[in-house]
């Protein structure tokens, strides 16, 4: 074998090894994606995880620590894919009303989407404060976004001015507090959850019976 083709069986067994690591670390996520949302993270364990793999016991150590790593790996994974929705959704927005139906539409049919995640997250609720309503990293940092945005829009002219802090809490206040209500519906609404809390937002509890 030249020196050529030995470098190109290199290359070859190397592709195949990263494959393989990124195939098995995906399954990890998988099966615990699942884990978590029906045991709940306190009563889930690692072998609870790998038992829904193929993988040997040993295998999920080579790439998490424990049940919390994989558990923050989750959830930050779900948190930065709906904070680019998010993000995306409000810069398309031309005024105030679309900027907060935009929000809350992108927000509910997130989750609506995806249940298993938002047993996921639902899950850890409490637990040392973590994920718990409007806590956690990708809580805190989607908020700081959105406010961000807020003040931008501030300054084109698309929203009044005012306390874009109190706003920006008011708006993710109204979000989670329909999340777990609209949840529970059979199916998930997410459009007559947006619309109800835009119009309440907007217009007030007059505004929302309409």
């Amino acid at each position: 074998m030249n020196i050529e083709s030995k470098a190109m069986r290199a290359g070859q067994l190397a592709g195949k090894r990263a494959s393989n690591r990124a195939s098995n670390r995906d399954a990890i996520l998988e099966a615990a994606r699942g884990v978590f949302a029906e045991l709940g993270y306190g009563g889930a364990t690692v072998r609870d995880i790998i038992r829904r793999t193929e993988l040997a016991t040993g295998t999920f150590y080579n790439y998490f620590a424990s049940k919390e790593e994989v558990f923050q790996a989750l959830t930050q994974e779900s948190g930065e894919e709906l904070r680019q929705l998010l993000s995306q959704a409000r810069k398309k927005a031309d005024n105030f009303e679309q900027f907060i139906e935009a929000s809350y539409l992108t927000y509910f049919t997130f989750y609506a989407d995806n249940p298993e995640t938002y047993r996921l997250v639902r899950s850890n609720r409490g637990r040392d404060g973590y994920n718990s309503n409007m806590k956690g990293p990708q809580v805190t940092a989607g908020l700081a976004e959105m406010r961000q945005d807020i003040e931008r829009a501030m300054k084109l002219g698309m929203i009044p001015e005012n306390d874009a802090a109190f706003l920006t809490a008011a708006i993710g206040g109204v979000a989670f507090s329909i999340l777990d209500e609209m949840m529970e519906g059979n199916p998930a609404e997410p459009l007559r959850a947006a619309r109800f809390a835009t119009e309440l937002f907007m217009r007030g509890i007059d505004g929302a019976g309409e």
